[in-house]
């Protein structure tokens, strides 16, 4: 799907990005930088530096920083879940702007989508593989 045009004719793009429960659709738009996510600030939603280093890796990498305003819808999941989330879909998003932005993030592995998942609970079990404790009488 190429960028599409809207009424302003800025770029724009949107992807879908997952990781855990979580799931991010992002949308980038010509601008001056900003990242806003359900509606609020990155600053304001993400107490953590490390998960804001985490959501602008893309726009690092591929120095785009104070070029796009990135506005994101994220659920599921905790905030770890969603920052990896975003991070996917903001790569993703790139990619479908510009190919060139493809080999940087493709080696910084930042457009696989990370597999790992929750493992289900066992019957008879506490937890995924959390055996009851042993009672030797």
């Amino acid at each position: 799907m190429a960028a599409k045009k809207t009424k302003s004719d800025a770029n724009q793009t949107l992807a879908t990005g997952r990781r855990k429960k979580s799931v991010a659709r992002v949308r980038i738009v010509d601008g001056t930088g900003k990242i806003t996510i359900n509606k609020r600030d990155i600053d304001n939603y993400f107490g953590l530096d490390t998960l804001k280093q985490i959501v602008r890796q893309p726009l690092v990498l591929t120095e785009t920083e104070g070029k796009f305003d990135v506005f994101v819808n994220v659920d599921g999941g905790g905030l770890s879940g969603q920052a990896g989330a975003i991070r996917h879909g903001i790569a993703r998003s790139l990619v479908k702007l510009s190919e060139d932005y493809k080999k940087i993030l493709k080696t910084a592995g930042l457009l696989t989508r990370d597999p790992r998942m929750k493992e289900r609970k066992k019957y008879g079990l506490h937890k995924a593989r959390r055996a009851v404790q042993f009672s030797k009488r």
